[in-house]
């Protein structure tokens, strides 16, 4: 196995486990929604803190359910995953053309071919009078 092969591998397996652990461990279990987002957590200790509080903003958008909220969040982070990945991979792209480019030397592969690669028998890919093939000029 390659050594990116490897690394792949190790970091996929602690992705999972961080995914698995909270729920293996049973973190959350004390409380009624377990997995519930900051926003809620906030709310309940701003409502503990001071109950007669009253938001100075309300959403532009409210989900009818917490799952459609969740699938909104998760398409969200997939977008910006999918922008993030193209960047990078633009950018490593880029840079490997930047290193081809500057390991090989620049010519013209037509300045390398011998004359009789083109008809009439001279390099500019005419016939010895400088008539094109059609017969005009």
């Amino acid at each position: 196995m390659s050594r990116n092969a490897r690394i792949n591998a190790l970091l996929l397996l602690a992705v999972a486990a961080l995914a698995v652990l909270p729920l293996v461990l049973g973190l959350g279990d004390h409380k009624e929604e377990p997995f519930a987002g900051a926003d809620a957590e906030a709310e309940t200790a701003i409502t503990e803190i001071e109950p007669d509080y009253e938001p100075w903003f309300s959403p532009l958008y409210e989900p009818p359910s917490g799952e459609v909220e969740s699938a909104l969040f998760a398409l969200q982070a997939a977008i910006g995953a999918g922008v993030l990945a193209y960047y990078f991979g633009l950018r490593r792209g880029r840079r490997q053309g930047e290193e081809r480019a500057s390991a090989t030397p620049r010519h013209s592969p037509a300045a390398d071919a011998p004359e009789e690669d083109f008809p009439g028998g001279d390099s500019s890919g005419g016939n010895s009078r400088g008539v094109n093939s059609t017969g005009g000029n």
